[in-house]
């Protein structure tokens, strides 16, 4: 390995990072607590307000945050790995690594709990099942890290497209039959919204070996690299920033105009565009976070405290998210437009802001990850 081991430390940066990653997340994730499959419903004649907000969606926030949290997680492993070889004389270092896969099967199955009881848009089972692949490859440098990246990636593309181009004969508009079919089924009892979330679980446990699986776990050794080049430290060297400015700039381009085709073929290929354009724009926002954030634990507090809270936060929003959409105010799905969803998203990110300051100066670690921990130290 060409790379020195820093120093195992807490870094602050990490922690601002993953609190931008789980604010941002909800952004995202708001227009599917109603209507977990098929999302936002879209206007047949879209206003200018949703226009402009897709747009800076396309550009800003559409898979941002998914892989910002896929690479954290990747150097996250790495640094606990690093724990494991910090004590190799130790009698207690394989106990460790073991502990290190039980808390990828612990994910896999809080994700399991996550998607069929709350909310089948879970993001925790993936990470689980893409963390044990990407685990495999801690031993290699940066550089093959990269490399074995990109063939991941490649690989996860392939069948990305073809699933994105298999045909759907379901146009889903605000007020068409099929929007009053699927608003009746969403809010309707827990029971039925069960069944379709075991529908859609379903799918994603066929999905995931061929997709996501490859696919994070290449974001995830791309984190690994990152962390080994000290780039979560020191932020991206200068040629690696300009090129994944272009590339953040030139793909959300090219995803915007494919998406507004209005060409059925060309919207679905702007979603395998997006995955890449979402790459480029993540690796800017972690710069961005590193450069301004300068690992001090005084700077950037609020988002630091989020950070430390992500998992308690995250599965807090899907729970707050699908009360109020499904049953407090299930006549938002047909009112709001995208303006309202924004609004609600602000309004709660003020909300996990105050709620982590508040938390955190009584407690030391979130509730889940609390229980994450105890589980992972008890079966290891």
């Amino acid at each position: 390995m060409d790379e020195h081991v820093t120093p195992i430390r807490r870094l602050a940066n990490l922690d601002a990072i993953r609190g931008v990653g789980v604010l941002g997340i909800f952004f995202l994730n708001i227009y599917f607590m109603g209507n977990s499959f098929f999302g936002y419903a879209p206007h047949a004649v879209q206003p200018i307000s949703d226009i402009t907000i897709e747009l800076l969606s396309n550009f800003f926030l559409e898979g941002r945050f998914f892989s910002l949290f896929a690479m954290l997680f990747g150097a996250g492993m790495f640094i606990q790995f690093q724990k494991y070889q910090s004590q190799l004389a130790q009698p207690s270092s394989q106990k460790h690594l073991k502990q290190q896969k039980w808390r990828l099967y612990w994910l896999i199955l809080f994700g399991i709990i996550h998607g069929v009881f709350i909310f089948p848009g879970d993001i925790l089972l993936s990470y689980g099942v893409s963390g044990l692949l990407a685990f495999k490859y801690r031993y290699l440098d940066a550089d093959a890290l990269i490399r074995q990246a990109k063939w991941f990636i490649f690989m996860s593309l392939i069948p990305i497209t073809l699933i994105s181009l298999s045909p759907g004969d379901q146009v889903y508009l605000r007020d068409s039959t099929l929007f009053m079919e699927q608003l009746s089924a969403w809010t309707g009892s827990y029971s039925d919204q069960l069944i379709m979330h075991l529908t859609m679980f379903g799918y994603m446990i066929l999905v995931i070996p061929l997709t996501l699986m490859w696919f994070i776990a290449g974001l995830m050794l791309i984190g690994m690299a990152l962390y080994k080049r000290e780039v979560f430290s020191k932020g991206l060297d200068a040629n690696t920033l300009k090129q994944s400015l272009f590339w953040a700039l030139t793909l959300s381009l090219v995803d915007s105009v494919l998406s507004f085709s209005g060409n059925t073929i060309l919207v679905a290929l702007s979603d395998v565009v997006l995955l890449l354009s979402a790459l480029a724009c993540a690796l800017v926002y972690i710069h961005i976070i590193c450069l301004l954030c300068q690992n001090s634990s005084q700077r950037f507090t609020a988002l630091q405290n989020v950070g430390k809270l992500a998992f308690s936060l995250y599965i807090l929003q899907s729970i707050v998210g699908i009360i109020l959409l499904r049953y407090l105010a299930p006549e938002w799905q047909q009112q709001l437009d995208r303006t309202g969803y924004m609004s609600i998203a602000v309004f709660y990110t003020i909300v996990q802001l105050l709620l982590a300051h508040w938390y955190l100066r009584y407690f030391k670690q979130g509730p889940l990850e609390k229980l994450w921990r105890y589980l992972v130290l008890r079966r290891g």
